[in-house]
């Protein structure tokens, strides 16, 4: 089973993340489905493709998890993000690519309008490359309507999507630079960076203070980061070690004791920064390792 499970898991929580947005709820669906398909191994029931059982188990238990997760953050305090992941970068610049395009969490809060189905049709067929009629058995609906629920999902995606530079080093190179202006604190230099229309979000789930709803503009958000470098370099034995987050490029802040305070992330696109996202809800930065007191730091430091 060992074997099995280090075969099937990645796939298995990849469909589990995209689909909810969260590394702790996605483990828990994939634990939750590997232990089904051992009792179903168990007891002699037969199978044609232990993948394909995962796969269907994780969709259904992610679905039903979506419908109790969206009265969930109807109540969350200020704006929702997912859950970041570090991830390493590919040699393949096309699957890097792909994975960025498709993990990004810009791109997940995009999924949040849709709903479970739709979310679960749209992610099977354009992601992960399933074919309508098993879409069909996996969400309970004939194949013509898993292909509507596809189309709907895909045309609202599409409306709203950011798009990633196609020349992966320059981009990688505009977010070094972003980040080095940030840390900087130069209003005018980190102005130059920023797309006219940039947005900035922030998730801090009403335990540290965040953002209340996202910004929008390039002088707004500019100043708003200066603010926040002042505010980090007050911050005694603060380091920012580079990351690739979801597929892109980013940050992670640590206190003295390696505690992680934040994580941020930047889309670019146009050679400029069209988004940042930064997580400093400590419940959502947990998985990646001991996280900071952020409430104690701030105290030291005022």
């Amino acid at each position: 089973m060992t074997e099995l499970y280090e075969e099937l898991r990645p796939r298995a929580f990849a469909i589990a993340y995209r689909m909810l947005g969260s590394v702790t709820e996605a483990e828990d669906v994939v634990q939750e489905a590997f232990l089904r398909l051992h009792k179903t191994m168990e007891r002699g029931e037969r199978l044609d493709s232990q993948g394909a059982y995962l796969s269907t188990v994780v969709t259904r238990l992610a679905i039903d998890e979506l419908r109790s997760a969206r009265a969930r953050r109807e109540t969350y305090v200020g704006e929702w993000l997912p859950e970041p992941l570090l991830t390493s970068e590919e040699d393949d610049p096309a699957r890097h690519a792909e994975i960025a395009d498709s993990l990004s969490l810009a791109f997940l809060v995009l999924l949040e309008s849709l709903s479970p189905e739709q979310r679960a049709a749209f992610l099977l067929h354009d992601v992960f490359d399933y074919p309508y009629d098993e879409i069909a058995a996996i969400v309970g609906k004939s194949e013509a309507n898993a292909r509507q629920l596809a189309a709907r999902a895909r045309s609202h995606v599409a409306e709203r999507r950011h798009r990633f530079d196609a020349d992966r080093a320059q981009g990688e190179e505009l977010a070094r630079r972003f980040f080095a202006a940030l840390q900087e604190g130069e209003l005018e230099d980190l102005e130059a960076l920023l797309a006219e229309d940039v947005q900035l979000h922030g998730d801090g789930g009403g335990k540290v203070p965040a953002l209340a709803r996202a910004l929008h503009g390039r002088n707004r958000v500019a100043r708003t980061l200066v603010n926040w470098s002042r505010a980090g370099r007050r911050v005694a034995g603060l380091t920012v070690t580079p990351a690739h987050v979801n597929g892109q490029p980013g940050i992670v802040g640590r206190d003295a004791g390696g505690g992680i305070i934040n994580v941020m992330v930047v889309t670019v696109a146009e050679g400029r920064v069209q988004s940042i996202e930064s997580i400093v809800n400590p419940e959502k930065l947990a998985h990646l390792g001991p996280v900071a007191d952020v409430q104690t730091l701030l105290r030291r430091r005022s």
